[in-house]
């Protein structure tokens, strides 16, 4: 993945829109590509169509997804919105905005909860439950995952190696990422990238969400 490795960083700090101009940053390409976008306040990605879904997840401002008969979807800060596939779907925004873009073909698996032109927010799919840890498979393939996971104050993962690179999306809440051998505080708006077989653990320091992004080519 073009990304930091090991460090606290926020997608949404680090593309910061530029006047005038629309930016894409490929940070996966594979099966499902992984992209970030920084759209300038009064931008457009005018209207195409994909034959497969996009998962968008807007780290920080506001933005209208429309297509054709009129579709049209307001997705703000922590929303996300899975795109129609078969009639074009475009982007535009009135204030800027910074999102990532993670390709989900037809054929991979996704959770019902996921509908497609409905906008929704990835920290409202999973609930908290007293003393547990609660996944949500979001979306997969053989050569991804996408995975939410609520913690309860005080309940974790214990150390493992991926079999992957991830990227985790912080949605709720305050946690620690321990990444070989070092302690990362955490919290929502934030995320951290894990390189293949790097060593960590993931404890909540208080009631804790996040989404885990793991690519496996």
């Amino acid at each position: 993945m073009n990304e930091k490795t090991g460090e606290v960083f926020s997608i949404a700090r680090d593309n910061q829109p530029v006047p005038g101009c629309t930016i894409s940053k490929a940070v996966h390409c594979g099966t499902n590509d992984v992209i970030y976008f920084s759209l300038a306040k009064n931008t457009d990605i005018s209207a195409e169509i994909y034959p497969y879904y996009k998962l968008l997840i807007v780290a920080d401002g506001s933005m209208e997804v429309y297509g054709a008969d009129g579709f049209s979807k307001k997705v703000e800060t922590e929303e996300s919105i899975v795109t129609l596939t078969g009639i074009p779907m475009g982007i535009r925004t009135s204030e800027g905005a910074v999102y990532t873009e993670i390709m989900i073909r037809q054929e991979d698996m996704m959770n019902e909860a996921m509908k497609a032109g409905e906008v929704f927010k990835l920290a409202e799919l999973v609930p908290y439950a007293e003393g547990k840890v609660v996944n949500m498979d979001v979306a997969h393939n053989d050569k991804m995952k996408f995975v939410v996971m609520a913690f309860d104050k005080g309940t974790g993962l214990s150390e493992h190696a991926a079999p992957g690179e991830a990227i985790i999306f912080a949605l709720d809440g305050e946690g620690i990422i321990g990444y070989e051998g070092k302690e990362h505080p955490i919290k929502a708006g934030e995320n951290f990238h894990f390189a293949k077989a790097g060593l960590h653990w993931v404890k909540a320091t208080k009631k804790f969400k996040m989404a885990l992004l793991l690519t496996l080519e």
